[in-house]
Order: structure tokens, then sequence, then C-alpha cells
């Protein structure tokens, strides 16, 4: 189970993390505990108030929980325990193995558990008994879900139900989604506030400049641009989009490249302001861009894009426009047949596409269903690799995998890919340059 790849009866969402757990952080199946959690780490003020938020949903449910014999753990986005409620006796078993403060239960430490396995996926998991990469922990059923930021999607926290030798309540899933659903509600909350000031940042510096101005959150996405930024970036012109789920998606990818290279480097320099080039549909040259983050009581919240200006560090990008990065491959999960599951690793995939019958990997091993549903989300998990780019609004391309470029006779694009049958893609008028320029044609 723990070396193979026959996982015949395993659910997708275990037999995936046992494949991260096994090739992607080589985790030992033996190990006896948990390890230690770093003890340097910092947390934003934004994080303590959902750790704040989940103690007291955890310690509400204590109660309750001590009745089954079962504990409630909060554990931060890197998986470390910060605290934990319940049964007195089953907390002494679990202080044994390191379920406890102090001690560190991502799934790069720990394999497939409740708590670090919700942080990698984007619902609640239920983990049962032998499910557990460590076999030390098969006598253990546990539930987890996270809490993530709604501009960036990144975790900020898990909340984690356990119960020994025996499983967990029926109700367990049901208490963690409403639990993680009121605080997402909060952060959306607050994400909406952020977009407000951001919209207000964005005003200002409008009357600064008459450059064209565009205004961004932190994962890259689009709060409001102006009539010329707009062009540049595909989206609506002077259209704000305060709410975090309805804010504009560029077309131009490498700002969204810039953007989250920005966010990084801002939230390590609170004075760390940037310029970069980048090609755009609108001439044959790189146009510079200059980016100013704005912080809110010490919070970053986002960034405001001026188009022909320069200011701070320089850096360059990729061809496919991210920010100059170690090379990356990732696991691609795509699917055979209703139950068995195909492990790629990303080079294997030649494009990705979508249709109104769902999302196909074309692959070296063939035409394949992916298990993602929309080419947005693949594109996102992609987007370390640096190999990967969106040439359509339908296509997603391994740019190691074009052979050929072809010119149609209206001056359009299309690459042929070195796949067994040579699939061809067409590129839209609108990423054609970017193309070009990941080709260095």
């Amino acid at each position: 189970m723990k070396g193979e790849n026959d996982i015949r009866g395993v659910r997708p969402e275990i037999a995936i993390s046992w494949q991260r757990s096994r090739d992607e952080h080589r985790v030992d199946p033996f190990l006896p505990e948990a390890p230690p959690a770093v003890s340097q780490v910092v947390h934003s003020f934004d994080q303590d108030v959902v750790f704040a938020e989940l103690g007291f949903r955890a310690a509400a449910m204590a109660r309750e929980i001590s009745n089954i014999g079962g504990i409630v753990v909060v554990a931060d986005a890197g998986g470390r325990v910060l605290a934990e409620w319940g049964d007195k006796d089953t907390r002494a078993v679990a202080h044994e193995g390191g379920l406890a403060p102090w001690y560190c239960w991502s799934e790069g430490a720990m394999g497939t558990n409740g708590m670090g396995t919700a942080l990698e996926a984007r619902q609640a998991v239920m983990i049962r008994q032998s499910e557990h990469w460590c076999q030390s922990f098969h006598d253990w059923s546990c539930g987890g879900v996270a809490i993530r930021d709604v501009v960036t999607k990144q975790p900020i926290a898990a909340l984690n139900l356990s119960c020994w030798r025996h499983d967990l309540p029926g109700t367990a899933r049901a208490w963690l989604d409403n639990v993680a659903g009121h605080i997402q509600h909060n952060l959306r909350g607050r994400a909406h506030d952020s977009g407000a000031e951001l919209l207000s940042a964005y005003t200002n510096a409008r009357g600064r400049t008459k450059e064209p101005l565009a205004a961004v959150d932190t994962a890259g996405a689009v709060v409001i641009a102006d009539d010329a930024a707009s062009v540049i970036l595909g989206v609506p012109a002077n259209v704000p989009a305060v709410d975090a789920g309805v804010r504009w998606t560029s077309q131009l990818p490498a700002l969204v490249h810039a953007a989250r290279y920005a966010t990084k480097q801002a939230e390590a320099d609170r004075g760390w302001t940037g310029t970069t080039e980048l090609h755009t549909t609108l001439s044959d040259e790189p146009t510079s861009i200059r980016i100013d983050p704005v912080f809110v009581h010490g919070s970053l919240i986002g960034h405001v894009i001026t188009f022909g200006a320069f200011a701070g560090e320089q850096f360059r990008q990729t061809g496919t426009g991210g920010a100059m990065r170690t090379e990356h491959h990732r696991r691609v999960v795509a699917l055979r047949e209703e139950n068995r599951m195909v492990l790629l690793d990303s080079s294997e995939v030649s494009v990705a596409t979508a249709d109104s019958s769902g999302l196909w990997l074309v692959s070296d091993g063939g035409r394949l269903r992916a298990a993602q549903s929309t080419l947005d989300s693949l594109e996102h998990d992609l987007a370390d690799t640096g190999d990967f780019l969106r040439v359509h609004r339908q296509y997603l391309v391994n740019l190691k995998r074009i052979r050929e470029v072809e010119r149609g006779e209206k001056g359009e694009l299309v690459v042929v890919m070195s796949d067994p049958d040579n699939t061809a893609v067409p590129v839209s008028r609108r990423n054609a340059r970017a193309v070009r320029s990941a080709l260095n044609l």
C-alpha cells in the first residue's frame, strides 16, 4: 500500500495524498511520532484573529467531543499544533505520538493525516485509521478542514477532530464545514474592506499620474483598471471589483506573476517597490510597469500598477512571465476510469483543454480526463513549474512540448505539440505576443 501503485478501493483524495507522501514529501511510513515544530514562525495579525476564533470554537466544542472520547486541535498553516482540547485520556495517548502543541502535523512531516491533508485540500477531509500514512497512527480516525485566505487561496490554519480506536461521529464533517464557513464569511468581509481600500489607493494614485493605471490584490486579480490599462489587461474599464469573489482575471499572465512576486517581496520588506517589463498586445517592444505595494494598518492588501514607469528593484521575468525561479515539477492527477486514477508528471502533459464535457489532458499516455474541474484551477496549480502558458481561453500548453509554430493566412498562430497525435492548438490574438515572447520568436 505504501510503496506500490495499486490503489484499487482507495478513495481518490487518500490515494492522491499517499502519492504526495511517498513521492514528493518522502515521509517514512514507520515514523513513531510527529517531529517538533519549528519555533521561529511569524504570524500576521489577520492570522492571529483566525487562530483566536478557531480556539473559541474548539473550546466550545470541548465538552461534546470529550463525551465521545475525542480531541479537537487547532494548527497553523504549517501544520504546527497550537492548542488542543478534549478527553483527558485520549490527550495522553495523543501526546505520546506528538499529537500535541509544539509538534508539526503538516503532510510534509507526517504524510496523510487529518489536519495536514486538509491544508493541501479544498474541502474537509476525513482520514479513517489505516488511511493514515504512518502506521503508528492506524488506531486514529481524524477529520480536518483548512481556513483559507479568500484572496490568495493559501491556508491560514486548520481545525482537526480525532478519536482513538473508534470512528468520528457522523456529524463531524458538518461541524467542521460549519466552523470553516463562518470564519470564511468573516474573511470575505475583510477582503471586501481591503478591496475598498485598494480602490481608494488607486484613486489617490490616479491624481498623480496620467500613465495607464490599475490596482490588483495580493494574488494579482484586478480590482480596477483605467481605460488604457483595461485594454492591456483585457478587463472592463473603470468597473470596480471590490468583492474578492468577483475580481477580474487579467488576460496578461505576466502581470499576475509579477504581482505575486511583488507580494512576497513586500511582505518581507515593507519599503519594497519594483519594476519589470511585460510584453503586451499593443506594442512590439516590452512595456515597463512600476509596482507600489499598498498597506493598511500594517497589512499588505495589494498593489497599484503604473504602466510606463520605473521605481525600486528591477526584476526579470521568465519566458512564461513569472519572476525568475527554480524549475519545479508537479504531479497532475487524471482519471482513466471512474475509480482509477493516473498520476502524471507535469512534463508528461502537453496540452490541457476545456470543453462542455469537462477538462481534458493530452498526455504521453493519451487523452485523459483531469481530476480538476476547471482550466483556471489547473493553471494555478502548475504556475510554479514555469512551463505552462495559457494560449487561449480553452487551452493551456506545456511550452517545452511545442514542436512547431504555424502562421495562418490572417496571421493567426497555431502551435503543434510533441504528443503522439501532434495536437494543433490555436493561439488567441490576445495571447500571441506572450507566446512569441515565451518562444523567443
